[in-house]
């Protein structure tokens, strides 16, 4: 009886640890609060001078973050260069991220944070921070980033490909791609909202203008037939153009507000993604309550979609690493 008596007083103790290790691998507002107090105001004043006179950026980094997270969780995994030793392609090449820009910003933040405090503050942390701190910059919404992410050591071209949703998607593809990280169809129209500010390149669009399902001269017939003909005459004026860009919310695309809700509802979303969302009756239903609630209300539940986005499958306590330099593991 006393063995099994201590066995299961260690069963407790043990449990208990865990519970306890487990708690505190979880991320937390503050959490470099006494290792590396000043980090947070650091990359804000940064933000802060390099995003005023490049506001644009803002959606950049924005959806930096996004891409990040979708592939291996929020570990800076998108920004790791290749290297001819591993012979891998990293995220960085796959086709979703060709257009990614900010990487020499992330960098700029990384090396301001270095000089304070060496080895401490995490790239994934920052890519998570700088995507806020950006859009509050520009006038938009604020959201609570816990911290406490470590990086990834491991980033793949095939698999930023494989759970990156692309611009193409349908409502069912867009719903099972949400679902596999966590996130919900309430997520996915808040998430969405983010295409209220930035700029995207006609490849990601051109088909529904000119082969739509692979039919030669086919248009997307959920595509308001003015729009796209503006696109055609006034943008992307062939199916081989790889630089044009158009904004996403055009006329708005600098300001973060439910103007893109109420394109989408005119079927004036750019993308087959956009035009998805009004294909379901729930999420259609949760953008009409968007369109005629309050920009406070948007704001504020989409700053709730961004903190949970912000916990996919984040690598805390002794897992990863802590890089020197963002765009390298660790040697």
């Amino acid at each position: 009886m006393a063995i099994f008596g201590d066995l299961s007083n260690f069963l407790v103790l043990y449990i208990l640890l865990g519970i306890v290790c487990s708690s505190h691998a979880q991320l937390q507002l503050n959490f470099y609060a006494k290792i590396c107090p000043q980090a947070e105001k650091i990359i804000q004043s940064y933000v802060q001078k390099q995003i005023t006179n490049a506001p644009s950026l803002a959606a950049s980094l924005l959806r930096l973050h996004f891409h990040d997270c979708f592939v291996r969780g929020c570990d800076a995994s998108v920004l790791l260069n290749s290297t001819p030793s591993t012979k891998n392609q990293t995220e960085k090449v796959a086709v979703p991220n060709q257009t990614l820009r900010g990487f020499s910003f992330i960098d700029g933040v990384k090396k301001a944070v270095e000089a304070e405090c060496p080895g401490v503050v995490s790239c994934a942390d920052i890519v998570a921070l700088v995507a806020r701190d950006s859009v509050v910059v520009t006038g938009g919404p604020y959201w609570n980033v816990p911290t406490g992410r470590r990086d990834g050591r491991e980033s793949n071209a095939s698999e930023a490909l494989a759970n990156i949703p692309p611009p193409t998607s349908n409502f069912s593809s867009l719903q099972t791609s949400f679902a596999s990280k966590g996130l919900d169809l309430k997520d996915l129209v808040l998430l969405s909202g983010a295409h209220t500010i930035g700029i995207s390149h006609c490849p990601s669009f051109s088909s529904r203008l000119y082969n739509f399902t692979g039919i030669w001269g086919k248009q997307d017939p959920s595509l308001d037939s003015e729009y796209a003909a503006n696109l055609k005459t006034k943008k992307c004026k062939s199916i081989n153009d790889n630089t044009t860009i158009v904004e996403m919310d055009p006329g708005s695309s600098g300001k973060f507000d439910l103007s893109y809700f109420q394109l989408v509802l005119k079927r004036k979303g750019l993308f087959q993604s956009d035009a998805a969302l009004t294909t379901s009756a729930t999420t259609k239903s949760f953008i009409d309550q968007l369109v005629h609630g309050s920009l406070k209300q948007f704001y504020a539940e989409f700053g709730v979609a961004m903190e949970k986005m912000g916990k996919i499958e984040v690598k805390t306590g002794s897992v990863g690493e802590i890089r020197k330099h963002c765009a390298a593991v660790n040697s």
